[in-house]
């Protein structure tokens, strides 16, 4: 399962499930909140109207040897656990006033999230690079799946990596053609479906250019999955 039930989480992730995520319209903007649980339940992401669509970021760090931080979710995690993914990945919150303003509020988030997951303390707004946004939409087993506004971050910088054993199960630097020849082995490196879909489709983009970031940053919201029925549980 990609997906654990509710009785089987510790109680830290448990507790998690009720911070309030921004819920977001399809052009971004702030329509109201919800609990992580609530975000994350299929039932409310599959409705005719469009269901729950929430307001996230991934991060992807790389160091000066130009290799792109890994890592793999933690076993306790509720969503997706022991995939790998990007650097970090999570939500602003509906209840920090501060990540909730359109420019600045995912940079603030990713700072806090980057602390919270890695023992990052080094990274700061300035460090920060916007690339795009994308949504999308992966369904995991019985009654959850993930319907998110993602925006994309890039850091070069080298810091120092004290990860948190509730949130991350391995880190690992990859260079880019390791992590693409990873990909290709499938079953051997499973990753989170929001990792895929910018893997295979704007990362060896940036890579290439990863000293001239902005020349590939964008204001667009990429549009690559939405829920269908068909995809309800």
């Amino acid at each position: 399962m990609s997906i654990r039930s509710l009785t089987s989480l510790c109680p830290i992730q448990a507790a998690l499930l009720k911070e309030r995520v921004i819920l977001v319209n399809k052009a971004d903007e702030i329509i109201g909140s919800a609990t992580k649980e609530e975000a994350h339940r299929i039932d409310n992401i599959m409705t005719k109207s469009g269901g729950m669509l929430h307001r996230a970021f991934s991060l992807f760090l790389f160091n000066s040897n130009n290799e792109l931080l890994m890592q793999r979710r933690a076993s306790e995690k509720i969503t997706f656990p022991d995939l790998y993914t990007n650097s970090c990945c999570s939500h602003p919150l509906h209840t920090i006033p501060h990540e909730q303003d359109p420019t600045l509020g995912i940079k603030h988030a990713a700072i806090r999230r980057v602390k919270d997951e890695l023992g990052i303390v080094d990274i700061h707004l300035e460090d920060i690079v916007f690339m795009t946004r994308i949504i999308y939409f992966g369904p995991s087993s019985g009654e959850w799946g993930e319907h998110e506004l993602d925006h994309v971050l890039i850091v070069k910088k080298d810091v120092p990596i004290v990860p948190n054993p509730n949130e991350v199960r391995e880190i690992r630097y990859m260079s880019k053609n390791e992590l693409y020849k990873c990909l290709e082995d499938g079953d051997e490196f499973p990753i989170t479906p929001w990792f895929k879909i910018i893997a295979e489709s704007l990362l060896k983009k940036w890579w290439n250019g990863i000293d001239n970031l902005d020349q590939n940053a964008d204001q667009e919201i990429h549009q690559f999955s939405f829920p269908k029925q068909e995809d309800s549980y």
